[in-house]
């Protein structure tokens, strides 16, 4: 290494390039990703089959160098609407120049997409083939969405001017991925749910931790004082993204092989054993940098630093490659499941439910899985900040937390969750318990208020840290349209005719990802609706007791006139896709509908009866925590409020009272000796 290891940055960079690169070619040769057919039938050309990994590792590599660049924003920054520093000035406008780049690889991709599957040349292919295929062909249509949106981020980087648009520019930079992520393996694999959301983990976190990486590459120039202050910053979340990273691809893998032999025996397996030994070894590594940055006040030794991260950055690039490599490998468990039931539900139709299959049954849920490991976590983790530090939490709210957890796992994971998508009377009560029992939950376990106690503050005097963050949030505009208390309604009671009376709900069920977004929003909107009524974050604005008393009332006769309308239906909801199971128990379809809106009348009034009942105590508690107050504040002055109240009491008797004192609303700036008129 030269004496400066800041001199060594783009041949550092280069040499990760490379190897990611070499990896890339060594693993399509082993895998036999790129030989052709060897039946005679047609087949596209050697450029073709190579274009498809290069052009995807190419775009890859892009977007983790944008997101770097524009990660140098939030790492610098004293507060969010400062001016950039000079140096994420300068990764803004690298980012775009990697943007630029990411859309012509993207369209270079889906052009030897339409190639490959046409089986023809890759420069005979024409543009009016690729067009065709666009309306056809789903990989063409992400990858030509991905380029779209990384064309508009391209173009919109010129408005970056702080680090709040830094951090929104990666937000856009990262959901540009999801098109790509939603098809592929993924989408065809045995568990849709599963593999889909597990991969589009596992690209999120790990584009952020090999960007964050790269980013602290690029600011081995600055002062140590600066370099170490983006170090801390980086530390906390590069470890979320370590194990969300290495949980998301060991279940991806699981999903996709068939047995355990398979992670030795097919290529695929091979492939993904090493990316996983690769993780496993960074996360080594990071655990090490994290040690050496939390146990000083300033940044680490630069020599040193600069070795550990160019292994890590090095390492991260060799397991973006081999992620590349085995988006272009057929896993053992490609599309395992050849009948149309088993397509639609991801796996067999399960057996007649019975109460033990109801209490008993499983199946893995991507949605499911996510929200409850990372609320676990999560709310651990706060729990454990909160007793280094000596304070203490509430029991009944951590109790009340994981039985909302408890409650979301039953309707995913477990039985509910495996009947939901065979019975729609399974699926309202699975709906019932997201979106109404689980929600009531989770609000009185409190997760904002515990993240404003355990997310650590600024750094500087001054600034932005996360706690702030998150209180900027919940004061922003956008937290002030969602948390009204109208729209929060809407949200909650109008879905619900929004989706079961407009054909939406047929759609969510034909589509893979559409089950789990319905899951999404009704959890979503179950514990935003609860948040406004009896949660304690602090809110832009909250109603009185009263006000809340009376959107809670107003609710409870929309939920009966939305069950009894499913009852009185005599148009099945959801038809086309109950019809195509084709299930040899309950087959009539409108005496399960009409189990399913008597189970939404009968349940939805428990959650509302208990949301209720805790209002009432609430308002029970602040009242009399008022009383305590206005008790000792009379200690404190004898009295006074009570005494100036008994002397207009008697100005009144004896005919000299003010106007002040006969008119509240002027009494405090009435004056004492103004006299009345008789």
């Amino acid at each position: 290494m030269s004496d400066s290891p800041t001199a060594s940055l783009p041949r550092t960079g280069l040499v990760a390039g490379v190897v990611g690169l070499l990896v890339l070619v060594a693993t399509v040769l082993a895998t036999g990703a790129v030989a052709g057919n060897d039946l005679g039938l047609p087949d596209t050309d050697a450029l073709t089959r190579w274009l498809l990994p290069l052009a995807s590792f190419g775009t890859d590599i892009a977007v983790v160098v944008a997101v770097a660049g524009l990660l140098l924003a939030p790492l610098t920054m004293h507060k969010m609407r400062d001016e950039l520093h000079p140096r994420a000035t300068q990764g803004v406008r690298v980012a775009r120049t990697a943007l630029g780049v990411g859309v012509v690889l993207s369209l270079v991709e889906a052009w030897a997409t339409v190639a490959d599957q046409q089986a023809t040349d890759f420069f005979s292919t024409s543009l009016g083939t690729v067009v065709d295929a666009f309306g056809t062909t789903t990989q063409v249509q992400s990858l030509t969405a991905q380029a779209l949106a990384l064309l508009a981020l391209t173009l919109g980087l010129g408005t970056v001017d702080t680090p709040r648009r830094a951090v929104f520019a990666i937000g856009f930079t990262l959901a540009a991925l999801v098109p790509t992520t939603l098809t592929g393996h993924s989408a065809s694999s045995g568990s849709h749910d599963a593999a889909v959301v597990s991969l589009l983990l596992h690209v999120v976190a790990a584009v952020v931790w090999t960007s964050g990486i790269a980013a602290l590459w690029a600011l081995l120039v600055l002062p140590e004082t600066e370099r170490g202050r983006a170090t801390r910053r980086f530390s906390a979340l590069a470890g979320w993204c370590f194990g969300v990273t290495a949980v998301t691809g060991a279940i991806n893998a699981w999903v996709r092989l068939g047995e355990f032999s398979d992670l030795f025996t097919s290529g695929y397996g091979r492939a993904a054993l090493l990316k996983l030994v690769i993780l496993v070894g960074l996360g080594v590594l990071a655990a090490r940098l994290r040690r050496s940055v939390v146990t000083t006040e300033v940044a680490p030794e630069k020599r040193g630093f600069a070795l550990l991260t160019a292994i890590e950055l090095t390492a991260l690039s060799a397991a973006v490659a081999l992620g590349a490599a085995l988006s272009r490998t057929a896993p053992p468990v490609g599309a395992p499941w050849p009948g149309k039931v088993e397509s639609l539900l991801g796996g067999p139709l399960p057996p007649e439910p019975t109460a033990g299959r109801i209490l008993t049954s499983f199946q893995f849920s991507g949605f499911g899985t996510a929200v409850v490991v990372l609320g676990v976590v999560g709310y651990l983790v706060g729990l454990r900040t909160l007793r280094r530090r000596g304070d203490t939490w509430p029991v009944g709210r951590t109790i009340a937390w994981f039985l909302g957890l408890l409650a979301v796992a039953f309707a995913t994971i477990g039985g509910l969750g495996v009947y939901s998508g065979v019975m729609f009377s399974w699926h309202m009560t699975s709906h019932m318990v997201i979106s109404m029992l689980a929600p009531v939950l989770l609000v009185m376990g409190s997760p904002i208020t515990l993240a404003l106690r355990a997310l650590p503050g600024p750094e500087t005097p001054g600034g932005d840290g996360p706690r702030q963050l998150l209180v900027s949030f919940l004061n922003s505009t956008y937290s002030k349209v969602v948390t009204n208390p109208a729209f929060a309604t809407i949200m909650f009671t109008g879905s619900l005719y929004a989706i079961y009376f407009t054909g939406a709900f047929d759609w969510l069920m034909d589509n893979h990802l559409g089950h789990a977004l319905m899951e999404l929003h009704f959890l979503l909107a179950g514990y935003l609706y609860y948040e406004v009524l009896i949660g304690t974050a602090p809110l832009p604005k909250r109603l009185p007791h009263l006000g809340r008393l009376g959107i809670l009332l107003l609710v409870a006769p929309f939920h009966a006139f939305f069950a009894i309308a499913v009852m009185s239906s005599s148009t099945v909801i959801g038809e086309s896709f109950y019809a195509l199971l084709e299930r040899p128990y309950s087959s009539n379809l409108l005496d399960d509908q009409y189990l399913a809106g008597s189970l939404t009348w009968a349940m939805g009034e428990v959650p509302l009866l208990l949301v209720g009942v805790v209002l009432i105590f609430q308002w029970f508690r602040d009242d009399s925590r008022r009383a305590k107050q206005r008790d000792r504040k009379a200690d404190r002055d004898d009295d006074a409020e009570l005494a100036r109240y008994n002397a207009m009491l008697g100005r009144i008797a004896e005919g000299t009272a003010t106007r002040g004192d006969r008119d509240p609303s002027t009494r405090i700036d009435a004056p004492a000796d103004e006299s009345t008129d008789a």
